[in-house]
Order: C-alpha cells, then structure tokens, then sequence
C-alpha cells in the first residue's frame, strides 16, 4: 500500500473510530439524570396524562429506583400500577399493586389499588374488536372473573367509605350475573342431554353461590324439570315453591362493562 493510501485508510479509519464513539456515547445520555424526584413524577403525570404509557411508566420507575424514600415514591408505585393497566399489560399492573399493598397496608389510597386488581381483572381479555363487535361477556374466562369479583368484594368489604365502593359493588352484581349464566349455560346443556342430576346440580350452584342474581328463577326452573325428570318429585315440589317466592325479586343487571367507567386514576 503506498504512503499516501496508508494515511488516508488511517485517517478514515480514526473518523469512523470517533463516530462509533459519538453514537456509544449520544445512546447512553440520559436527559434526566439530573431531575429531582420532583420532575421525574411531574413528566410522569404530564405523560400519563397525554396517553404516553411506557414514557409514564419510565419515568414513575426511574423515580422509585432513585429516589426510594422521597414522598413521590409512594406515589410513584401506585401510578406505575395505573400506567400498565392503561398500557394494556395486565399481570404487571397487577403485580405492582400487590406490591403496593404489600409496602404500605395503611396507606390511606391502599382501596385504590384493590380497585385496581379489579378493574384489571374486570377488563382482562377484552380485545380491541369489542367495543365494535361485543362479545357474550359469559365467555370471558370464570377465574378471571371470579378474581375480579373478589378484587372488589374486598374493597367494599375493608372499606365501605371509600369512594371507590360504590363502583366496585354495582360491578359486583354484574359479574355475580355474568357468573351465574355461565352456570346456567352449563345447566341448560346437560338437560339437553338428558342427564338431569348434573343439569339440577349446576343449576343448584346458582342458588348457593351467586344468591339474588337474575339467574336465580330460571336455576330454580332447571332444578324444578330435572327433579320432575328423576322422579324426585318433593324436591321438584320445593324448587317450584322457591320459584314462586322469588319471581318478582331478581334484581336490575348493568347490561354491560361500557356501562361502567373507571374512577380515579
């Protein structure tokens, strides 16, 4: 190689050497490293609120890893539950609220972050095509559901005053109704078939662990038909007495979840 080629490649190579270095060191910048707790939890709100999830959460977990004993700490962990629930990341939000609740059991907004498991749980599944073509909410997964449910029932049970309870316990009866026809369902295809001791057995789950649901008469119907069916005729008699006593009595149903809007946040 002559001379002159030799220094050229060496100086190119040098160039190529500081750029390389250049674009190390611009990806390495970090524009907050010298923010206060302060700012990180202000851009974290200012981003959350623009719909900005992941910079949100970022930014709320930057904060906490920090600055751990600040009082926008505390915070922090309750809006980074928020912000993946909102990211669509369901078992994150989920674990940064059982993790909330485990921190800070006294914590005053601890029956936000029960509501919150609730909400999660309540909305886990839903795709992005609901909300044009709604599905039969009964197909939704029964442990989710039944998680979401007690999710509130320990809200509205720890902490009747919140302002969150009201909320959580009209979602109860809609989940507690959702269940049961999930039962019914069952219920309804064993009778189908002709095996009317399990088709009255599922019916009678409705009656004992869903109690009050608008499901309830037509459980008391499948059990009244399935005993007839067996012979079982005093039981029969005593579904059909129930029946009677408990037509009039079902109680009103939020239709569905775009019924409800979530409080706080």
């Amino acid at each position: 190689m002559m001379p002159n080629a030799r220094l050229a490649f060496r100086r190119y190579s040098l160039i190529i050497a500081i750029l390389l270095l250049a674009a190390c060191s611009g990806h390495d910048y970090d524009p907050t490293k010298d923010w206060t707790a302060k700012q990180l939890y202000d851009e974290a709100r200012a981003a959350l609120n623009s719909g900005e999830f992941e910079t949100a959460i970022k930014h709320l977990e930057t904060l906490e890893a920090r600055f751990p004993f600040d009082q926008y700490a505390k915070q922090a962990q309750l809006d980074v539950a928020y912000s993946y629930y909102k990211s669509d990341e369901p078992e994150s939000a989920i674990s940064a609220a059982e993790r909330f609740i485990r921190l800070h059991p006294r914590e005053p907004h601890i029956d936000y972050a029960y509501y919150l498991k609730g909400l999660v749980n309540f909305n886990r599944g839903r795709g992005l095509f609901d909300d044009w073509v709604p599905r039969d909410p009964v197909k939704y997964d029964a442990e989710v559901l039944t998680s979401a449910f007690n999710d509130f029932a320990t809200l509205v049970r720890r902490f009747p005053q919140s302002q969150y309870a009201g909320d959580a316990h009209q979602r109860m009866i809609y989940l507690r109704n959702v269940l049961a026809q999930k039962e019914i369902h069952i219920a309804e295809y064993y009778y189908g078939r002709g095996t009317w001791m399990a088709a009255a057995n599922r019916a009678k789950n409705v009656i004992e662990k869903y109690q009050e649901s608008i499901w309830t008469p037509r459980a008391l119907e499948i059990m009244s038909d399935s005993y007839q069916k067996l012979g079982l005729n005093d039981l029969a008699s005593d579904a059909r007495r129930v029946l009677e006593l408990n037509k009039k009595s079902a109680p009103a149903e939020k239709s569905k979840p775009d019924d409800f809007h979530d409080l706080g946040g």
